[in-house]
């Protein structure tokens, strides 16, 4: 097989839901029937291959993204198994960015819930071709007709059914392909293994019609030479659709959906034909854009090739017990051996490639090379970080890095005895290192060790690890909100530094001013001297004091959301410095922030509280003394969802208080929104 032929034979996928959706059940099924695994693991017995994690198994949720390849009917498929709950959205933004096509889950009783609109809008981001698949059919309250409108509604998206239920909740015994117009069962003696076509019986043809004149009018008006032969009354084949249904996915106009039920093994394989006939091969991407080391204005292309020069982002890195520190890689051009040296574009640095490694969840093959197309790990890489462009370095290119969010919650963490303290240190620098979410810092008022995270349950499983993988026990604080604050008022001030420092005289002179940004928008520096000759060192050096001089604002929180204007800045014949006019910048910026009104920010969060009616009052009062604002009220099916705005540091501890409120019966998930100024006394 041509190096070509197999890079359009291989399909590198993430799958992607809301918690509880059954992503990591439906894996399993893919594994067993590809012939990865020879018997199915379950997530409710903490015996499914993904959740190799002790705190996986134990939860039944996944916490990291496991990657694993199998091969369905000649084509390789990667495979990332994403996590579903709020605190690791890190995980499925980082596979995202280096996925060619995604399944979206969802399932057939909620529909589209919280989470999956965040990974939906996630794929939106990266332009990331999906196709659905409607799980849990089997489940009470399972609604095939409700999911498709809610993908419309919720997503913006154009969901085209391919296969429907036959039957729903109880009755659910098969689905109705629309491509072949067939009935198919599953043989449940065989655990799925086993299925078979038979013709559509009398009292499925009306609706089986419908759904494959639906299907068919919304291909055929995308494509002007479909639509003629639709119009004249013509047969349009199944080869016409297929290839068109690919030609849309792929182009993001449409969204493929199917439907199954992944524990009871109905649905799956139907699921891996539809990934390798509609989802994207790394040749059907556009070619890869990156950006010149040199002049990060001017754009470089790469073609997914092994003959073009080589070129991967590191989107991942974890520590291994065995193997040490890994770095995960999708590599976008060129090809990877052995022995080779790399550079990594963003440190400066080479790296030398010891071993290359296929993972399967957490086990691994050593193999001899990789080429474009393919995702690996790469274990002993110094330098590199997550985000990071490793290159030829005769032909050095940059690739746009990974955005994640911002830490929200904090915590003080001490080792239980002193003769542990260095251990824990290098073991949360080695999580900082894993997990672009996870901060750590120490605070010289409190001599205290602060970690930061996006959710109790991260730092919660942070610390858990540290027990069970470094045997460090540790001791924590009650979470703490991740406060920032910003100025209200517009204000400019002027600074002179002049001080012999080092036996040398350093003399800056700064007028700058500050002024509120938009929310979101961080720190902006504006450049407004308009003398061209002004010395560019000195430019920067000013830049680097401003910057310097908004870490850390009058009320003791980071700053945010800050527009900086530089007006002026004098030369001394004699005596001007960079130093000088750097530490002038940190005092005018400084002192204007203190005279522009500093207020407080905290992060506010989107809540969703899905409860049965009799308990919602009560749930409203709770919320509204915890200062939320309710946004609606909407009925699904027997329950009733709450949507609001609430500030985080009124959420603490919650779950406890809603299944007091609720006799255990309602639910709730948060996602962060933004930061709005604080309900606190400054």
């Amino acid at each position: 097989m041509s190096r070509l032929d197999a890079i359009s034979r291989l399909r590198n996928i993430g799958i992607m839901a809301h918690i509880d959706a059954g992503k990591t059940t439906t894996t399993e099924r893919i594994l067993f029937y590809t012939g990865k695994l020879h018997k199915i693991g379950e997530v409710d017995e903490g015996t499914a291959f993904m959740d190799y994690m002790i705190q996986e198994k134990e939860r039944g949720i996944t916490i990291v993204s496991a990657a694993t390849t199998c091969h369905w009917k000649e084509y390789q498929i990667n495979i990332i198994d994403t996590p579903g709950h709020v605190d690791f959205t890190a995980e499925v933004q980082r596979s995202l960015r280096v996925l060619d096509g995604a399944v979206a889950l969802f399932c057939g009783v909620g529909g589209v819930e919280p989470q999956s609109e965040t990974v939906w809008h996630q794929a939106d981001m990266y332009e990331v071709p999906r196709i659905a698949y409607v799980n849990k059919m089997d489940r009470l309250g399972a609604n095939f007709n409700r999911t498709l409108d809610m993908i419309r509604e919720k997503l913006g998206a154009n969901p085209i059914a391919i296969n429907i239920p036959i039957g729903q909740e109880d009755t659910f015994q098969g689905v109705i392909d629309l491509i072949k117009m067939k009935e198919i069962y599953w043989d449940s003696e065989t655990q799925g293994t086993d299925y078979f076509e038979e013709p559509i019986s009398n009292s499925n043809l009306s609706i089986s019609e419908k759904y494959r004149t639906l299907l068919i009018e919304s291909i055929v008006e995308n494509k002007d030479e479909l639509l003629n032969k639709y119009l004249n009354g013509e047969e349009i084949t199944i080869d016409e659709l297929k290839s068109t249904i690919r030609e849309l996915t792929i182009a993001n106009k449409i969204v493929p959906v199917l439907c199954g039920s992944s524990l009871k093994n109905i649905g799956v394989q139907l699921l891996l034909d539809a990934i390798i006939d509609y989802l994207p091969s790394p040749i059907d991407k556009s070619k890869i854009q990156g950006f010149d080391i040199n002049d990060p204005g001017k754009k470089l292309l790469r073609e997914p090739s092994a003959n073009e020069p080589f070129s991967a982002l590191a989107f991942k890195i974890i520590t291994d017990q065995f193997v040490g520190r890994l770095t995960f890689i999708r590599i976008y051009s060129g090809s990877l051996k052995i022995s080779q040296s790399v550079l990594n574009s963003n440190a400066g640095k080479q790296e030398k490639i010891l071993k290359i490694l296929r993972m399967h969840a957490n086990r691994r093959d050593e193999i001899e090379s990789a080429s474009a197309g393919e995702i690996v790990a790469i274990p002993g890489l110094r330098f590199t970080r997550t985000g990071d462009t490793l290159c030829d370095a005769k032909h050095p290119i940059i690739y746009e890095r990974i955005k994640f969010a911002e830490p929200v919650i904090k915590q003080s963490i001490e080792a239980k005895t002193l003769a542990d303290q260095d251990k824990l240190i290098e073991a949360l620098r080695k999580f900082e290192d894993e997990d672009p979410t996870f901060s750590l810092q120490y605070d010289e008022e409190s001599g205290q060790l602060i970690m930061s995270g996006v959710g109790e349950l991260h730092l919660e499983i942070i610390v858990d690890r540290l027990n069970r993988e470094f045997n460090i026990p540790a001791r924590v604080g009650k979470p703490q909100v991740a406060y920032r604050e910003t100025i209200s008022k517009e204000v400019i001030e002027e600074a002179v530094f002049d001080k012999i420092t080092a036996g040398k005289k350093q003399w800056g002179h700064v007028k700058l001013s500050i002024e509120p940004a938009p929310r979101g928008s961080g720190i902006i520096i504006s450049n407004q001297i308009q003398d061209k000759k002004f010395p560019k060192l000195i430019l920067d050096s000013i830049e680097t004091g401003i910057k310097d001089g908004l870490q850390i604002g009058p009320l003791g929180y980071a700053l945010i959301d800050i527009k900086a204007n530089v007006l002026e800045s004098q030369l001394h014949d004699e005596y001007s410095t960079e130093l000088g006019h750097k530490i002038a910048a940190t005092i005018a910026v400084r002192e204007a922030c203190r005279k522009a009104e500093p207020v407080l920010l905290e992060p506010y969060f989107e809540l969703e509280v899905v409860s049965p009616d009799e308990y919602v009052g009560d749930i409203i009062s709770d919320l509204n003394a915890r200062h939320g604002r309710i946004e609606g009220i909407i009925q699904k099916g027997i329950m009733q969802v709450i949507k609001g705005i609430v500030p985080l540091s009124e959420m603490f501890g919650y779950v406890t208080r809603l299944r007091s409120l609720s006799q255990g019966r309602a639910s709730y998930s948060m996602l962060f929104s933004h930061y709005e100024q604080s309900i606190r006394k400054q």
